[in-house]
């Protein structure tokens, strides 16, 4: 028998025995089906802690053996090892053999990297066309052409080039690529979720304070800030409020964002419910979140909520911290400052117009002028606050109220015991009286005792104390005390 018969038979064979091989389940294909993925809906579940769990159902042609199926769109800061996959249609027959996601993204600098040595044509601003192989494309173009010559280009001058195709490993989007076994041809309805970064939310609450300062409207506000490398169109959206616990994992890089604010609606637009030990808020409606983009939506309302405003003087601003031992430098502790705090309270309860879970966030509080116009009198932020909790918020310093604190007197009593007295003294200069609470912290030791006062105090932790100081219009007020320390 010739060679080449021998390779004939040869061929045949092996047809033969891989068919045969394949029918009863074979684990591969040379070359399998590649299936195109269509979005079929989109979930998005936010976390404000910059991660987002997306759920994408979309439908696919599936043959029966093995398919190469391209899952595009997704997220640029995926967690490739969070992805699961599963066929809604037939779970129990479809399998996933190899799971890979590629994000070398085409552009300029690799083209050029990958068409070294090949043949590439470019104009310049002036339309000049060259063409030759490429040399090097790091910084200046350089190009060899049929005749040997060498053209160096300024990269920085080029307004096009031409690449005879694209490079095998480079994509135009992220993409999920599957390696699936189907048994069951057909169409298919899938299910990937995953997690991605650059996806978080946080709420922003404006309060605008009444005339009197007795009370306050309030507006709540989800703040959605897309910077995940998608986009989302016609998403179900819901807001995780709680710190769940994660695996720490290397921070991304940020881009700039758009912004986009979405007017709020007569009806609901936010349903809020327990889940675990979080809360969530679901959006009502569809929602198309772009890439690079911040959204608001309106999720909570109360208007004519009972509110305090009050003053704090806090002349220390120092805690004891669990030392190892007594603070014994008569000088530790006595630096001061003059600004009076300015506060505002009130009760996330039902009975005065609240009593929602509200997520963690930035308060800005306004007050209208005369003329009617709101302008900003302060802010601060939030932690999560339950439903019957009290929000107190730090809006700044009062101008025409200060104080003063000194250290009047510093005394060992013996080896194990020390005293020390100090002076507060509050200054008004409202035409209408005040009241200040004055804050002291005692910071020397965790035992200690007020053996003398000019003035009631109210004890209100271990190591902390605290006056209530009636202050007269354009007027002055002192408070005096004695510490006395034990250990």
């Amino acid at each position: 028998m010739t060679v080449r018969k021998l390779i004939t038979w040869g061929v045949i064979v092996a047809t033969a025995v891989l068919s045969v091989f394949w029918a009863a389940g074979g684990p591969s294909l040379i070359h399998p089906r590649t299936a195109q993925a269509q979005s079929e809906g989109v979930e998005l579940t936010v976390y404000n802690q910059n991660i987002a769990l997306v759920k994408d159902r979309r439908t696919m042609e599936l043959t029966s053996g093995v398919n190469e199926v391209r899952f595009s769109d997704v997220a640029a800061q995926i967690d490739a090892t969070s992805v699961h996959f599963r066929s809604l249609t037939d779970p129990a027959g479809t399998t996933v053999l190899e799971q890979n996601y590629e994000y070398d993204i085409v552009g300029s600098s690799k083209l050029l990297r990958k068409y070294v040595d090949q043949e590439i044509s470019l104009v310049t601003e002036d339309g000049t066309t060259y063409t030759g192989t490429l040399l090097s494309g790091a910084d200046d173009i350089i190009l060899q052409g049929d005749d040997g010559q060498v053209t160096v280009v300024k990269l920085a001058s080029v307004r096009e080039f031409s690449f005879p195709a694209l490079p095998e490993g480079l994509i135009t989007r992220p993409t999920l690529v599957w390696l699936l076994r189907a048994a069951e041809a057909g169409a298919h309805d899938v299910e990937v979720t995953y997690l991605t970064g650059g996806v978080n939310w946080r709420a922003n609450y404006i309060v605008v304070l009444a005339d009197d300062d007795k009370s306050l409207d309030l507006t709540g506000w989800v703040t959605l800030d897309n910077r995940s490398g998608a986009s989302y169109k016609d998403a179900k959206l819901k807001l995780v409020a709680g710190d769940i616990h994660r695996a720490a994992e290397p921070g991304r890089v940020e881009k700039a964002v758009e912004y986009e604010a979405v007017l709020p609606t007569p009806a609901p637009q936010v349903a809020e419910r327990a889940f675990f030990e979080y809360h969530l808020y679901e959006v009502q409606r569809p929602v198309t979140i772009k890439d690079n983009q911040t959204k608001q939506i309106e999720f909570a309302s109360a208007t004519d909520v009972p509110a305090e405003k009050f003053f704090v003087y806090d002349g220390s601003q120092m805690g004891y911290y669990g030392y190892r031992g007594p603070l014994t430098d008569p000088s530790y502790g006595t630096a001061t400052n003059t600004k009076v705090m300015v506060m505002l309270e009130f009760k996330n309860g039902e009975d005065q117009g609240l009593g929602i879970p509200l997520p963690k966030g930035t308060v800005r509080v306004y007050k209208r002028d005369v003329d009617g116009s709101e302008l900003l009198v302060g802010e601060d932020s939030i932690d999560h606050t339950p439903k019957d909790e009290t929000v107190r918020l730090y809006v700044g310093d009062a101008f025409d109220v200060v104080g003063e604190r000194v250290q009047t007197d510093f005394k060992k009593l013996g080896e194990r015991s020390l005293e020390e007295s100090f002076k507060i003294t509050l200054r008004n200069h409202k035409d209408e009286a005040v009241e200040v609470r004055v804050v002291e912290h005692m910071y020397r030791w965790s035992e200690w005792e007020i053996v003398k006062e000019s003035a009631e105090h109210t004890k209100t932790d271990a190591q902390t104390i605290e006056y209530r100081v009636q202050v007269p219009a354009d007027g002055e007020e002192t408070v005096t005390y004695t510490v006395r320390y034990r250990w």
